[in-house]
């Protein structure tokens, strides 16, 4: 190979090599300084993910906190149903008994039956002297009300809300006592009176619980209707069960439309939730009955 030719080899590797190096010069100030539109959203999306998590941990908090209330509200539930503690899981599952079945004796079974029995009868027991004590508890009683109808006419359990105690309250972000229940209805729908009685009062207003008809039932007991739209009755005026009464509002410090439905004994707040099982099926009061207690939030 002659000088000339290495001559010509060397520039032209010379050359390859200056326009590799600003190829690669280009490129990196070009990944440093500009990004591709894929780049751009991914950032996009890694800016939002980073700005929303401290409000995703906190509402993973929040939800910790519900779970263990409805844990506890449970088990309040099961001790005043059945007047006793929830059950605890049998540490003898079925499992365990088929895995060692063979080495156990037949002393054990029996004594085993017996124990479970004996636990069985006494909780019948108890069952049998509690509706013996509500049944004594309302013949003795003169100020009785028969159960209530629903005030939303074709409701479904779906539509039951917070219940009587303490709830979360959506315009003040703290707990508060709620002292009716928060039935979820579309704004301008009929409500109803529960039971015969008479109007014992009309307020009309723009604060608090809004427009509210009070119906006295004249046997110590009292059923208020809050949050109302329109009124279709007056002060004195006779009310049928089922009568219209008015309709469904809402209000600056509500956060949806609904109905706020109280029952009240004497001057004792009751939980309505109780007065309606006769206007649904069981299993509708039932479903009733576990989301009034176990929703968190009201929405007045």
């Amino acid at each position: 190979m002659n000088k000339r030719t290495k001559k010509l080899l060397g520039s032209i590797f010379r050359y390859l090599a200056a326009t590799v190096t600003v190829a690669v010069g280009f490129y990196v100030l070009l990944a440093l300084f500009f990004s591709t539109e894929e780049e751009k959203r991914l950032q996009q999306e890694n800016d939002l993910y980073t700005a929303y998590y401290p409000e995703l941990r906190e509402k993973e908090r929040l939800l910790t906190d519900v779970v263990r209330g409805l844990e506890v509200k449970d088990d309040a539930l099961y001790r005043q149903i059945f007047q006793t503690e929830a059950p605890s899981v049998d540490a003898l599952t079925a499992a365990d008994m088929i895995s060692f079945s063979d080495s156990l004796s037949e002393n054990f079974f029996l004594s085993y039956s017996a124990s479970k029995s004996e636990s069985l009868m006494r909780m019948a027991g108890n069952v049998e002297d509690s509706f013996g004590e509500i049944f004594r508890a309302l013949a003795a009683r003169k100020d009785t009300v028969p159960p209530l109808a629903l005030p939303l006419k074709g409701m479904s359990y779906v539509q039951t809300g917070a219940s009587v105690g303490q709830r979360h309250n959506p315009l003040y972000k703290v707990d508060m006592n709620h002292g009716g229940i928060d039935l979820v209805a579309p704004q301008g729908s009929p409500v109803f009176a529960s039971a015969d009685g008479v109007v014992r009062s009309v307020t009309r207003s723009n604060k608090g619980l809004g427009n509210v008809v009070e119906v006295d039932h004249r046997n110590g007991y009292r059923t208020r209707y809050a949050l109302l739209g329109e009124i279709s009755v007056s002060q004195g005026r006779s009310v049928k069960r089922g009568q219209k009464i008015g309709t469904v509002g809402i209000s600056s410090t509500t956060f949806a439309p609904h109905l706020h439905y109280e029952v009240i004994r004497g001057d004792e707040v009751q939980d309505p939730v109780h007065y309606l099982f006769s206007s649904v099926s069981p299993e509708e009061y039932a479903r009733m009955l576990y989301l009034a207690v176990s929703t968190r939030q009201s929405l007045d």
